[in-house]
């Protein structure tokens, strides 16, 4: 089936068609959409993209196509640029042919190289719009995934939504919410170690979205609050604690398949490979934190502040000694810290793998303080059993909740990475 609808007008006032489009987006390395009985194929052209030439350093690649996509158990760039996207088509032709222009950008771009051929035709928009030109790849990975309400009713996919995708009940601490930073029906994070080369992927994918999604909400971070890599140090969050000490490492592949892959468990084989990715836009008080002693923003966390050792211990990775008990008959670590509330051993020993990224959006209007906290990001194997119990447990009783406000929430499905060429993002939710 052909697609004609008009997504921008030239320069003489004519329109230019999404078929248009892609193929000057992605020249001989277009996608190519073909009807077929199993439902709309999206493929490469024969000249594909993967054969031209390699960005000029391959130091800063990290490999786009995988079992697992990118931007889960890669170590933690050091920026994020972040959008959850609404389909505003009702077309499921629309969806894929976006789906798939949006995997053949991406092979291109965490290559350090622009999403199309040499600019030829100057009365026409640029193919790229060009401000990661030079930057390299900086590690890049881009990251998608589905939100419930992909799985309504416009493109036939009720009952491919997995059990696990569950809406998120609401939690205590969830009073806060902004409609306007949650949900949404795809996610993309793009993770590197340039801000310019990570929102360069956002804003593309929004050019190529043109007339079948546009964003809902973005959120940018910087300053990556977790280490997934046993080669990392653990930073800190604004709160100016590390954070992340006991999370889950890229290099630990049992943890990796017993919390953070779906594997045959589930009801819905497109999602084997594949994580749940919950996204929680965090507000620190920041001025209401700085005023307190140091005391007691230690009892808060349950760790030492400089060295990041657990309450009792001498270092950082020292396990919590959740039993011990002072002079005074006190638990050394209170029972209202973070680290004790959010243990695995306190939650029926379930883990989850946190990319959380610091933020910063300027001054509160309303009350003249800073919009500064974290954007917690976290994958896991099944949110019903690993986010929702554990945030009961935090909401209920952290004493870290006098200072934070949970501002926005959002949850995707987010499938196994691509093949090769031609595969694209949810393929198999349209076999």
């Amino acid at each position: 089936m052909e697609q004609t609808e008009t997504v921008s007008a030239g320069p003489a006032g004519g329109g230019t068609s999404r078929r248009t489009l892609l193929g000057r987006t992605l020249g001989a390395a277009g996608v190519v959409a073909a009807a077929g009985g199993a439902g709309y194929g999206v493929a490469r052209a024969a000249g594909s993209a993967d054969t031209a030439a390699p960005a000029a350093s391959t130091s800063d690649l990290v490999g786009f196509y995988g079992t697992h996509q990118g931007g889960i158990a890669t170590p933690a760039q050091d920026r994020l640029a972040f959008a959850a996207f609404d389909v505003t088509s009702t077309s499921a032709t629309d969806l894929q042919v976006m789906l798939g222009t949006w995997a053949a950008a991406a092979a291109q771009m965490t290559r350090g190289l622009p999403i199309g051929a040499v600019e030829t035709d100057p009365q026409a928009p640029p193919i790229d719009t060009g401000e990661a030109d030079g930057l390299g790849a900086s590690s890049l990975t881009v990251t998608v995934g589905f939100g419930p309400g992909l799985f309504d009713d416009r493109f036939g996919l009720a009952d491919k939504r997995p059990a696990a995708l569950a809406d998120l009940p609401t939690l205590p601490g969830d009073g806060s919410l902004q409609q306007a930073r949650s949900g949404g029906d795809l996610c993309v994070q793009a993770c590197a170690d340039d801000p310019t080369v990570a929102f360069h992927v956002i804003r593309n994918f929004a050019r190529l979205a043109r007339g079948t999604a546009v964003i809902r909400w973005s959120q940018l971070g910087f300053g990556r609050t977790s280490s997934t890599s046993t080669a990392q140090q653990t930073e800190r969050n604004l709160m100016g604690f590390k954070d992340g000490t006991r999370n889950i490492k890229g290099e630990d592949a049992a943890d990796l398949d017993d919390y953070v892959w779906v594997g045959r468990e589930t009801d819905q084989a497109w999602m084997r490979g594949g994580s749940y990715l919950v996204a929680r836009r965090i507000r620190m008080l920041i001025e209401s934190w700085d005023t307190d002693f140091l005391s007691d923003q230690e009892n808060v966390f349950g760790r030492y502040k400089t060295s990041g050792a657990p309450l009792g211990g001498k270092n950082e990775f020292d396990t919590p000694d959740l039993a011990a008990k002072g002079t005074d008959g006190k638990p050394v670590i209170p029972l209202n810290a973070h680290i004790r509330l959010a243990s695995p051993s306190t939650n029926n020993n379930q883990k989850i793998l946190r990319r959380g990224y610091s933020y910063t959006d300027g001054i509160d209007a309303d009350t003249g303080l800073l919009d500064a906290g974290l954007f917690f990001l976290a994958y896991q194997k099944d949110p019903r059993r690993q986010f929702v119990p554990i945030q009961q447990k935090l909401g209920q009783q952290d004493g870290l909740n006098e200072y934070i406000r949970h501002t926005g929430s959002a949850l995707f499905a987010v499938p196994p990475g691509l093949s090769a060429a031609g595969d694209w993002w949810g393929k198999a939710l349209f076999a």
